[in-house]
């Protein structure tokens, strides 16, 4: 399946029905009267998470989504049947924007959430409505509310625990090949892994969802490369692990250039729980593994951790540091309950 983490849609919600204007017409009754019903209300249009879904790929095909109109009034007081509501299934950790307003109207991050985004129109009265003392014989009717058309933005930001950074062949892609069931693409070139990925970890009895992103490059943030435009999965991450490149001739310099493009992205990452991992470390010696883990703590890596993907050495005691973060911030997001417990 292909992945596609942005798509532009046109909702619309059905207008409600038109009201009827009619009379009473029945063999020996004198004085009928109005009977004309009042018109449907037409359907609403509602956003839902579901699981099972990861892309946005089905809103390339299917852009326009219209609920269903209500029906008119009829005569002898009836009124028209409502219209269907629309639905629009989305993956879990979509937030949809107003395109002419820019506002966030939703972000759906659990599974089963949904929301109203656009309301059906009410019915129009029928003329039994008009009926009083002084207008015994009303002829007038309204006509529907017409339904609202809004333009929106869907924007995919995948729900997981941590996130993977670095620059290409930093080895995130083995990284999450080793510790995962994923099957991502591995290569000895830049730029293997084109779309953000989602893999579970097991440690110690316990998991978490681990995700991919492509590599960044100097310059991301300005476009460079695949840009920074895939940071946006990470940006629900309880810790980030920043993997580089141990047999990099300047480690240090490594480091800065994804530290200045998290800065220049925003959104909280550069502040974000991140352990730096000295990855390839099996083709280094102990002298050099030394020198980079110092070189790396004078740029301001507090948390450096050595290890091996390809050999997994190290791997385990990331994987645990990793579930020590998740789980602290877990307890500091937990949702505090007023309630006091009784017996």
């Amino acid at each position: 399946m292909r992945f596609l983490d942005q798509a532009k849609i046109y909702i619309q919600s059905g207008s409600g029905g038109n009201g009827c204007a009619s009379f009473r017409r029945e063999a020996h009754i004198e004085y009928g009267g109005p009977n004309g019903g009042d018109g449907g209300r037409g359907g609403d249009v509602w956003a839902e998470a579901i699981p099972g879904l990861n892309t946005l790929i089905d809103f390339r095909y299917q852009q326009h989504h219209k609920a269903q109109r209500g029906q008119n009034g009829m005569g002898r007081e009836r009124t028209g049947a409502g219209g269907d509501d629309k639905v629009i299934k989305v993956p879990v950790g979509t937030e949809i924007y107003d395109l002419d307003t820019e506002e966030l109207i939703a972000d759906l991050t659990e599974v089963g959430q949904r929301i109203l985004i656009a309301q059906g129109g009410n019915g129009g009265w029928g003329n039994v409505r008009f009926k009083s003392s002084t207008n015994r014989s009303p002829r007038q009717a309204n006509p529907g509310q017409p339904g609202i058309e809004r333009t929106l933005i869907l924007r995919l930001k995948l729900i997981a625990d941590a996130g993977l950074l670095g620059l290409p062949n930093a080895g995130k892609s083995t990284f999450q090949s080793v510790v995962t069931n994923a099957t991502p693409k591995i290569g000895a070139y830049p730029f293997t892994t084109l779309h953000p990925g989602l893999g579970v970890v097991g440690i110690d009895g316990a998991e978490f969802v681990l995700a991919d992103i492509p590599g960044l490059i100097e310059g991301a943030s300005e476009g460079a490369g695949l840009g920074d435009r895939f940071l946006g999965h990470v940006e629900r991450c309880a810790v980030l692990l920043h993997l580089v490149d141990g047999t990099s001739e300047d480690v240090a310099h490594d480091y800065r250039i994804i530290m200045g493009e998290l800065e220049g992205y925003g959104g909280g990452l550069a502040e974000k729980p991140r352990i730096v991992g000295l990855n390839k470390t099996d083709a280094l010696m102990d002298e050099e593994i030394t020198e980079k883990i110092a070189a790396l703590k004078v740029e301001g890596a507090t948390h450096v951790m050595p290890l091996s993907g390809a050999t997994r050495d190290g791997v385990q005691d990331v994987l645990r540091e990793m579930w020590r973060e998740i789980t602290a911030y877990r307890e500091r997001t937990a949702p505090v309950s007023d309630e006091a417990w009784t017996p």
